[in-house]
């Protein structure tokens, strides 16, 4: 009875994700702003490559032969994506990691496809690395973020003629999701994208070097002004996100599981920098990340018994003491919540996730304009 009901829940969360990312793209098909469509491209990656990367896993339990059917560099590229959404949390990278990914990596390599490309010297300081994504005045990418995200090779990325290596990646990631029950059918309800308006998208293109020493923390780490950056654009477009999760009739799952998990590891993130003494904080920043991570509703989302749910929304498995007899599938995430989060039913907590993203991202604005 256990085991079936863990793997009627694992099925059951990629089956919902799988669903919604066929309307999603189905209806970035449909729209005839391709500007927009790109831009949202580097937004939803990561979450694309989180649901790839975790059905492959399961998948891969039952039958091992399965991941011979994709390109190497496809899978690697799923797995460095999926990975970017766990910023300072990331085992591997830590904080030390991802800053010097910026600056080794990231930086270097926009700095040399987009720089000292002009023949006339007086006009250099005109040249610009990194573009700025914003949807209502909001920041929701970057150049450098979406490079981060994609998880491709930053150089590789970048490269005159990189196009049909970074097509043929996308059509993998494409007939994986068909595999799994992903449809372009109409008559489906619609995603976000549809609510969306190219008007309301505008871009700016900077010179990073400049942007990066009067953002965040100020001129003496842009490298990590870069990845809060990066943190500050994720929850920006995780709220465009959530506010079509809590629109519809019905919770969608996938759109709640992306504006948690993406909240959650923005919370998590700057608490593990807050807390790290090996990266002073100015004191303006050190009140800022302070004032992200104190609220009370960032208290009840980062409660340690409340990490077996993220585990869950985040590699699809039922928190491993969970009573399999309180799992109820008629119910959003199974009738989880109130087992993680006590007194929270699912309208309480859609709230609580709303609030505490809109309040996280307008001080993510504050702290990056304080300098």
């Amino acid at each position: 009875m256990k085991t079936d009901t863990h793997t009627s829940a694992i099925w059951s969360g990629i089956a919902s994700d799988a669903d919604y990312f066929g309307r999603y793209t189905r209806d970035l098909l449909s729209s005839s702003d391709e500007f927009l469509g790109s831009v949202l491209a580097f937004c939803m990656t990561p979450y694309l490559s989180l649901a790839m990367h975790e059905s492959l896993q399961k998948l891969h339990k039952i039958d091992p032969g399965i991941t011979a059917a994709f390109n190497k560099d496809t899978l690697a590229i799923s797995a460095r994506s999926r990975h970017s959404l766990k910023p300072f949390e990331d085992t591997k990278r830590g904080i030390e990691g991802q800053i010097s990914y910026f600056r080794e990596e990231v930086l270097p390599a926009h700095s040399a496809r987009f720089l000292g490309n002009t023949w006339l010297p007086w006009a250099r300081f005109l040249e610009t690395d990194l573009g700025l994504y914003s949807y209502g005045g909001r920041l929701i990418t970057t150049t450098h973020s979406a490079t981060y995200h994609l998880g491709f090779e930053p150089t590789r990325l970048l490269e005159e003629g990189a196009g049909p290596h970074i097509r043929s990646v996308f059509e993998e990631y494409g007939a994986f999701f068909g595999s799994i029950g992903a449809s372009l059918e109409e008559g489906s309800a619609d995603t976000f994208v549809a609510s969306l308006s190219g008007s309301s998208l505008h871009d700016e293109d900077v010179r990073a070097s400049k942007y990066y020493r009067r953002v965040f923390n100020g001129s003496e780490t842009p490298e990590l002004n870069a990845m809060l950056t990066t943190f500050r654009a994720l929850l920006n477009f995780a709220e465009l996100v959530l506010t079509d999760g809590v629109q519809r009739e019905h919770v969608e799952y996938t759109t709640l599981k992306i504006a948690y998990l993406s909240l959650y590891q923005v919370l998590r993130s700057v608490h593990i920098l807050l807390n790290d003494p090996s990266y002073p904080l100015t004191a303006s920043s050190t009140e800022s990340a302070a004032s992200i991570v104190g609220s009370d509703s960032a208290q009840e989302l980062l409660n340690p018994n409340a990490r077996p749910f993220r585990n869950m929304l985040m590699h699809y498995n039922l928190p491993p003491k969970i009573d399999v007899g309180k799992v109820n599938f008629s119910k959003p995430f199974f009738g989880m919540i109130p087992a993680h989060f006590p007194g929270y039913g699912i309208g309480d907590f859609v709230e609580l996730v709303r609030q505490c993203c809109s309040m996280t991202a307008g001080l993510l604005d504050q702290w990056a304009e304080r300098h």
